[in-house]
C-alpha cells in the first residue's frame, strides 16, 4: 500500500513539475512582444531572448526568382547584430510583425508572421519557435525570417 502512495505521489509531482514549466501561448505572444520592443529599440538585452544554441535562418530572395536559405549561429548573429546596429538606429529601422498566428510543438510554440521592415512596403514571412529553456525561462529557439538583403549570401555554405 505504501508503494501504491509512493507511485502516485512521484505522478503528481512530476505531473505539477511539467505543468509548471509548460508556457501558455499568452505568455509566449508577451514574451514575443516585448523581445520586438527589445530589437525595435536596439536595447542591449536583445541577445537575452535567444536561447544559447539557437538557430537563425534567413532565406534571402534574389533577384531572380530564387531563394537561398542562410543559417547562422547565436555567436554569428549577435556579431552581425552589432555591426549593423548603429546604421539601424541612423535609419530609425524597425520590424513589425502582423498576421501572428500562434501553434504548439511539443513544450513549445511556433509564431508564424509576416515581417515589414519600416524601410519597405512589402511583408514577407517569419517564424519563431519559443519554449521554456532548462531553467523554465521562455527563450527563442529558432528564427525564420525572408529577407531581400543580398548581403546574407556571403556567408551561405
Amino acid at each position: 500500500m505504501k508503494k501504491l502512495f509512493a507511485t502516485l505521489a512521484l505522478f503528481i509531482i512530476a505531473g505539477v513539475m511539467t505543468c509548471a514549466n509548460a508556457a501558455t501561448p499568452e505568455e509566449v505572444l508577451t514574451f514575443f512582444n516585448k523581445y520586438v520592443n527589445a530589437a525595435n529599440t536596439y536595447s542591449d538585452t536583445v541577445t537575452s531572448y535567444y536561447a544559447p544554441d539557437a538557430k537563425i535562418i534567413r532565406v534571402v530572395m534574389k533577384p531572380d526568382g530564387t531563394t537561398a536559405t542562410v543559417t547562422a549561429n547565436t555567436k554569428q548573429y549577435f556579431n552581425q547584430m552589432r555591426i549593423g546596429a548603429n546604421l539601424a538606429k541612423i535609419n530609425k529601422y524597425k520590424n513589425y510583425y502582423t498576421d501572428r498566428k500562434i501553434t504548439k510543438q511539443g513544450k513549445d510554440y511556433k509564431i508564424t508572421c509576416l515581417r515589414q521592415p519600416s524601410t519597405s512596403d512589402y511583408k514577407i514571412p517569419a517564424h519563431f519557435v519559443i519554449g521554456p529553456d532548462a531553467n523554465g525561462k521562455l527563450k527563442i529557439k529558432e528564427e525564420m525570417m525572408y529577407t531581400k538583403q543580398q548581403k546574407f549570401l556571403k556567408y551561405a555554405k
